[in-house]
């Protein structure tokens, strides 16, 4: 098939294009920079807040993956619906035939943050126009490069001993970048999935305080001292995550809102389209940090096996 990727050079992105490509797919990277990229894939030059920008990267093409959000702007909400309207009107003047996005995991009896509801009604958006939209959500995705995946790696690495806020407790289904990119590449394949959403996760459900923990003890070899703080405030424990991380505090503060909300799978009818294993937590910690060492020149890090018991 002819498929275009959204935020090619992203994250999800860069590691997308390729595995398409192996599958045999022909592959046009849309990013705003095209004479810089160099990942797989034709460049495109595209915005997906300019409807204008996207008739050519659109053209000819049989699915589009819409991979790009705004987490690091303060009116995220609004520029994300706009540019799903936008992206979802191109993809129906230039027939493609599907969208595949990459969403987030919550129920939807839930109280959602509003970085979740801004990825749930995004979902509706982009088939406003008409074209059938396959959706696949997911909670904290573990690979290199990986926003919330390199907030765990730089609080472990940046204290030592964590403050507590209340969100460390909260329940979540964390995948690893591999079982991402494997059932993104699966339902392009799969006809059935137009039109269906699919709750994707690892085989653990783990609170944010044990995924510090075990990567603690993996890269490390010892234990997170936790000092708990229950009446930190959003604001503050934001704050704090800017301050001991490199995540901007308009970014922090969109993710603590999202990580008091349990994200777990609760209907996992993926396995049924694309069977198989998934990568349990502590491998996708090492893949991740082999990953970074690789791209650093450096050996793997890594000091421990599983998280001994306590008591």
């Amino acid at each position: 098939m002819d498929v275009l990727v959204t935020g090619a050079s992203g994250f999800i992105g860069s590691h997308l294009c390729p595995a398409l490509e192996q599958a045999g797919h022909r592959v046009r990277a849309m990013t705003r920079h095209p004479d810089s990229y160099t990942g797989a894939g034709e460049p495109m030059a595209g915005d997906v807040s300019e409807l204008a920008s996207l008739r050519a990267p659109m053209d000819g093409v049989d699915a589009a993956y819409y991979l790009v959000h705004s987490l690091d702007s303060a009116e995220f909400e609004e520029k994300d619906a706009q540019a799903a309207r936008a992206f979802g009107i191109a993809a129906s003047e230039a027939g493609v035939r599907r969208i595949i996005y990459l969403g987030g995991l919550g129920a939807e009896n839930q109280q959602l943050s509003a970085h979740l509801r801004s990825r749930r009604a995004v979902e509706s958006l982009l088939g406003e126009a008409g074209v059938p939209v396959t959706v696949l959500r997911a909670a904290v995705v573990i690979g290199h490069g990986g926003i919330s995946w390199e907030i765990t790696r730089q609080l472990v690495d940046h204290l030592p001993a964590m403050v507590a806020p209340r969100w460390v407790s909260t329940r979540t289904q964390p995948i690893a970048l591999d079982d991402v990119i494997r059932y993104l590449v699966a339902v392009l394949g799969a006809p059935e999935s137009a039109g269906q959403v699919y709750e994707i996760g690892g085989p653990e459900v783990l609170r944010y305080l044990d995924m510090l923990q075990r990567v603690a003890w993996i890269k490390h070899g010892r234990r997170l001292p936790v000092l708990p703080v229950p009446l930190l405030t959003p604001r503050l424990s934001s704050a704090w995550l800017a301050l001991v991380t490199d995540v901007n505090l308009a970014t922090a503060r969109t993710l603590v809102d999202s990580m008091t909300t349990e994200v777990i799978v609760r209907e996992n009818p993926i396995q049924r389209l694309v069977p198989g294993p998934t990568i349990g937590y502590d491998d996708a910690v090492r893949q991740a940090l082999a990953a970074r060492a690789a791209a650093a020149g450096q050996d793997p890090v890594g000091a421990g096996g599983p998280l001994p018991r306590s008591g």
